[in-house]
């Protein structure tokens, strides 16, 4: 039993940290949003360039 119970706290931690990768993400992915939405009303071409950028490559990480 005890190799059992090491599969599943390996499986658990996995699990967790997968949780944890993807609060990570949608959070990070709001606040871009949120980003480029100011750089938007203020006319910062510049930021909106760079924050889409941004966005882009972590969606493309994602799923």
């Amino acid at each position: 039993m005890g190799k059992m119970n090491v599969t599943n706290d390996m499986m658990l931690s996995l699990f967790a940290e997968m949780m944890l990768d993807e609060a990570i993400r949608d959070y990070r992915e709001k606040k871009l949003y949120n980003e480029i939405d100011q750089a938007l009303a203020a006319g910062d071409e510049q930021s909106f360039i760079a924050l889409t950028t941004e966005l882009n490559t972590l969606r493309s990480q994602g799923i």
